[in-house]
This record gives C-alpha cells, sequence and structure tokens, in this order.
C-alpha cells in the first residue's frame, strides 16, 4: 500500500512560532537540510559571527513606523579567495564616504523614499497577488518555509505562480524586518533561476535601508544578471554594515566603471597584497576595470586550470561578455542554466538551449521562447538545427496548410515513437490552438498539453467533443476547463487508462485533480480513493498547515506551502494525494487558473 509522505515542516519552523492556529511539534522529518544545488561559492554560507548585526536603523520618517529588527540570518557570499583574510577596514578607508542614511536624505524627498511595510515591483493590476497575502503569519515561519525549500520545482506551473507570489507586492509580515523579508524572497527567486524577478524586489528597498541579509543578497542578484555595476550603489554601505571580500572588489570595479581608473589601480593593487582574490577572480575583476570609461586596458581570460563555476566568475564572465566553457557550466546548479537564458550578453546560438530548458521550467513563457526562434531563423551563427527548427515553427504558425503545419509540429516535438520534451510543448502552445483535431490520439494529446502549457485553456476545452474519452487529452481537458462546473461520474474516471508515460499513477494524479477541484461528488470521492489507493484523508503537518492557511485565505502562505509538498526532481515523485491537497488549497484561496493548470500538468508529465 503507498503511504502519503510525512512532510514535516518542524525542520522549518522554531519550536512555538505559529501561523494561522498552526503549531509545527512534531520532529523533523524528510528534507532537514536541502542538499546544495548552486554553484560552490554560492550555496555555502559563511562562518557566523559572534553575534547577529544589528539591522541599521534608517533615519526617521513622518508618518511611516520603522520596523522591528530582526536576528539577520546568514547568507551565502560569493567567495573570492575562501584562504584569504580580509582587511575590510582598511580597504574601506582607501576611498572616501559617506553615510548612505545621511547621502539618502539629500537624495530623495521624504515623499519620494518607500515604506519597510509594503515591498514589491508587482502589484495586483500587474497580475500580482493581494498586499495581505500572508494575512498575520508570523514572517519568521514564511521566512523558515522560503530558506528551507529546495528549488527549482518539477513543476512549471507552480514555478509561475511561486515566482508570481514573491514577486508581488506585499505587505511585511509581523516579527520581521521588511528589508530582510525582501532578502528572502530575492533569495529564493535566484535559487529558483528567476534573477530578473530577484533583481526587481531586491531593489524595491531603499539603500538606506539595507540589511547585512539584503545586501548578501544584492550581490548574489547583481551577479546572477551580468551586473556589477548593480553593486556601485550598495558599496559604501556595504562596507560599513556587511563588509566581505566581494564588496572590497567591487570598491575597485566600480571606479573603474565609474572612468577613475587611477583610483581603481590602488584599490587593485591593494587587494592583491593582501590576498582578496587571486587568479581567475582577480583577472575577471581587472577586466571589469577595463571596460570601464579611460580603462585603457585588456586582460586576457583563460579558463585553464578552473574547475568550479562560481557565482562571481559567472557574473563577472557576463558582463565582459566572456565565454565560459560548457564543461564549467556543468559545475553549476540548473538555475544557471536559466540566468544564462534571461542574460542579454549571451549570444544567440549560445541562449537558445538555455532558453528552452527556462521555458519548460517556467522561467521564460511560450511568446518568449517564440521571440528567440524567430530571431534565430536569420542567424547565420546558430546551428543548423536551430535554424530548421525555427523554419518548421514559422510553417506551423503561418503555413494555411493544416498537414503541411502539423507535419512541422511532428519535426519540432521529435521522433513519435518518444514523448518530447515539455519545453518543445511550451514552444509550439500558440501554433498547436490552430490545428484541427488529429486522426491519431497521440498527437492530439500533444496537442492539447501544448496548448495547456502555455495557459490556453479555454482553446483546449473546445476540444472535448473531437478527443477520445478516456485519453490524456481527454483528461487534461477535463481538469482544465475554466467553465466545467458539472460533475464527473465515477464510470469516467473508470475509463481513464493514461496513454504515455506511467498509466496507473496518471489514473491517480486524474481522481487527485478532480477531487481536489470538487469536480467529483463526495460518494465518487470516497469510492475511487479505496479503489485507487489514494490516501487523501491522511493527515501530517505539512497537511494541517496547508489547510489551516487555506481556512484563513492567505495565498501567500499556500503557495509556499504547495511548493513545499513538491520537493522532488520530477512529477513522478509528486505523490497524488499531495496534488489533491494542493490543488484544493489553491482553489480555497481563489487560485483556481493555478489550480486547474498544475492539475493539467500532471497529466501531461506523469
Amino acid at each position: 500500500m503507498r503511504t502519503f509522505p510525512k512532510l514535516s515542516l518542524a525542520a522549518l519552523v522554531a519550536a512555538g512560532v505559529t501561523v494561522g492556529g498552526f503549531a509545527a511539534l512534531a520532529p523533523a522529518i524528510g528534507q532537514d537540510k536541502p542538499e546544495s544545488i548552486l554553484p560552490p561559492g554560492f550555496g555555502d554560507a559563511p562562518a557566523p559571527a559572534p553575534a547577529p548585526s544589528p539591522t541599521p536603523t534608517p533615519a526617521p520618517r513622518t508618518g511611516t513606523p520603522i520596523p522591528p529588527t530582526a536576528t539577520v540570518q546568514p547568507l551565502p557570499t560569493p567567495a573570492v579567495d575562501p584562504s584569504a583574510t580580509p582587511d575590510p577596514a582598511a580597504a574601506a578607508a582607501a576611498t572616501p564616504t559617506v553615510d548612505p542614511a545621511v547621502l539618502a536624505q539629500y537624495e530623495m524627498p521624504a515623499s519620494a523614499r518607500r515604506s519597510l511595510d509594503t515591498v514589491g515591483p508587482v502589484g495586483t493590476g500587474q497580475g500580482g497577488l493581494d498586499a495581505d497575502a500572508f494575512g498575520t503569519a508570523d514572517g519568521r515561519y514564511v521566512e523558515r518555509l522560503m530558506r528551507h525549500l529546495s528549488a527549482p520545482l518539477p513543476s512549471r506551473w507552480m514555478s509561475i505562480l511561486l515566482r508570481r507570489t514573491l514577486a508581488s507586492r506585499l505587505d511585511t509580515p509581523r516579527n520581521v524586518n521588511g528589508a530582510d523579508f525582501a532578502a528572502e524572497r530575492g533569495w529564493l527567486l535566484l535559487r529558483m533561476g528567476e534573477s530578473v524577478a530577484a533583481r526587481a524586489v531586491v531593489q524595491g528597498v531603499d539603500t538606506d535601508n539595507y540589511t547585512p541579509k539584503l545586501y548578501q543578497v544584492a550581490m548574489n542578484t547583481a551577479l546572477a544578471n551580468g551586473d556589477p555595476g548593480g553593486l556601485c550603489p550598495l558599496v559604501t554601505g556595504a562596507m560599513r554594515v556587511a563588509p566581505a571580500r566581494g564588496w572590497t572588489m567591487a570598491q575597485a570595479m566600480c571606479a573603474g566603471l565609474s572612468g577613475y581608473p587611477a583610483q581603481a589601480g590602488p584599490l587593485l593593487t591593494t587587494a592583491r597584497r593582501r590576498n582578496v582574490a587571486s587568479g581567475i577572480d582577480l583577472l575577471l575583476a581587472q577586466k571589469v576595470i577595463g571596460a570601464g570609461a579611460q580603462g585603457r586596458q585588456a586582460v586576457t581570460i583563460e579558463w585553464d586550470g578552473v574547475d568550479q563555476l562560481t557565482s562571481w566568475r559567472f557574473g563577472l564572465a557576463m558582463a565582459t561578455a566572456v565565454a565560459v566553457p560548457d564543461a564549467l557550466y556543468a559545475t553549476a546548479g540548473p538555475q544557471v542554466t536559466y540566468w544564462r537564458a534571461l542574460s542579454p550578453s549571451m549570444t544567440l546560438a549560445d541562449r537558445i538551449g538555455a532558453a528552452e530548458a527556462a521555458a519548460g521550467q517556467g522561467v521564460l513563457s511560450s511568446a518568449a521562447l517564440v521571440d528567440l526562434y524567430s530571431a534565430a531563423a536569420d542567424d547565420d551563427t546558430v546551428q543548423s538545427t536551430t535554424t530548421a527548427t525555427a523554419r518548421d515553427l514559422q510553417t506551423a504558425y503561418a503555413d494555411r496548410d493544416s498537414d503541411a503545419g502539423m507535419a512541422a509540429l511532428r519535426q519540432i516535438w521529435g521522433d513519435g515513437s518518444a514523448r518530447p520534451s515539455y519545453a518543445r510543448l511550451v514552444l509550439t502552445a500558440r501554433a498547436a490552438a490552430r490545428m484541427p483535431a488529429a486522426k491519431d490520439k497521440a498527437e492530439n494529446d500533444r496537442l492539447v498539453a501544448s496548448m495547456l502549457s502555455a495557459g490556453l485553456d479555454r482553446t483546449a476545452a473546445r476540444w472535448r467533443t473531437r478527443v477520445d474519452t478516456g485519453s490524456d487529452a481527454w483528461a487534461m481537458i477535463l481538469l482544465g476547463d475554466p467553465d466545467a462546473y458539472g460533475r464527473v461520474g465515477y464510470s469516467d474516471l473508470a475509463a481513464y487508462s493514461g496513454d504515455e508515460g506511467d498509466s496507473a499513477l496518471k489514473q491517480r494524479m486524474l481522481f487527485a485533480g478532480l477531487a481536489g477541484l470538487g469536480r467529483l461528488s463526495p460518494a465518487d470521492v470516497e469510492r475511487a480513493a479505496q479503489a485507487l489507493d489514494v490516501r487523501i484523508g491522511a493527515e501530517n503537518s505539512w497537511t494541517r498547515a496547508l489547510d489551516s492557511a487555506a481556512r484563513a485565505g492567505q495565498a501567500g502562505t499556500v503557495a509556499l506551502l504547495a511548493a513545499t509538498g513538491m520537493q522532488t526532481s520530477s512529477w513522478k515523485g509528486v505523490p497524488p494525494e499531495a496534488l489533491y491537497r494542493i490543488v484544493g488549497a489553491l482553489r480555497a484561496v481563489g487560485l483556481d487558473g493555478e489550480a486547474r493548470m498544475i492539475a493539467a500538468e500532471a497529466i501531461a508529465r506523469a
């Protein structure tokens, strides 16, 4: 008998911390410490200081209460040379400094300064969640959920929802500092591969409100975006509040980027003499300095002898258009691939493969991937296979002959004997919507899965009478149809056995999705649960926390807990019981669209 996994939150919540009436009392079971998926130097936390650094107190502002100070949890900083012993005070003394809090008062009037009470770039009008998405949840609990969530996730639509949640303009929960909370959001976005969204969240905090935690995440965010210039407004404050070797090197780089190579040279010499950086790390920083106005120096980068890709090396290489060997990318986590897809400094030939992976994960949209392939159609630098795919895509979109269009889609999807990659289904979503129903059941399954991968739910729903009852396409339409208010009978569920993949798992996933969406009667739910051995009534600390957050209407907390229930590398590792709970909780807080798309994705990918 398949048992429901114990997804305890005890590893995420300190004893006694409550949210929505839930208290984590069980001992830690499962993933207490997620396996690092980040490049060396990116995921390793620095040694803790003897005592936590206090959050810097910003200048008082009229009508805006200063948030309570929170304990600063150490976050990883990019280590340039782990053996070096930095001397931040001496390095900071090499250039004049100004207190950022004082400077900010002159740069921005009180009316222009942003409160820490609400932080985030995406408002409800742009698709963000409501500002009170975390309700009365304890911020320390929410931070721990984010910190211990292992990313990337197996579900494209769950990843999209999580990005939407973290990038929303949200009220800071109680008991945490708004800047620290923004840091945790940015850090999780980076681990998901969402470098651009992470930067937007981090930059939503005024520099005079930065805490040591936010300074650390800000450096990693700038490097993930290949933007060392983004460190320059932060250097002075960082050296005062959270000194680290990366900031020491940033002083020299920013002097060079500002057009003061005479000032950058001594700073770099001092850093070299004190062994702040050496080897490839020092050379990359020197190349950044040379890229500034009046830099007048050329630095050749050789990767011989370098066996690890760190965030420092990635970011500075992207900034200076230095090609990184594929062998080094293999030493990094999958999110680095998604950063490459979002990096404007990558050539189209080097970017297209990363872009496909990013689209399959939800980092890039279907439309964005189509745009990249459109650009590749006439680009002589890309491989011939990429050009061929671009031309097939053009045929699928524009050819009036549906047979020619379908033949082009087959070419893009590959050999019919194997399932196409999910990224290719994302690529062809809108082209699939232009096709008539095929005679082949497997092709209809792929057409519907392709449409739903981009959220074309109503377009797919029109195919309900065109596909075979009991097919994968039929099951996905049942789950994805936004206008299906009637209930499905037990006989319909029993008629489904799944076409491609694990048919037994797919049948259980269909049941879990329909039950979670409320599209089965209570009697049919009980009957199917027993017949398929899906223990939807089983409870543990995770299910109780999810139910509690759903009852409280905390959409943000529900999104984080739903993602916590998907701590696995593929859809085959997601239990049907967990899918049932996730879909039901998302519906309860008004996230019906995401609930339907996640349920349909389970059929497409299981």
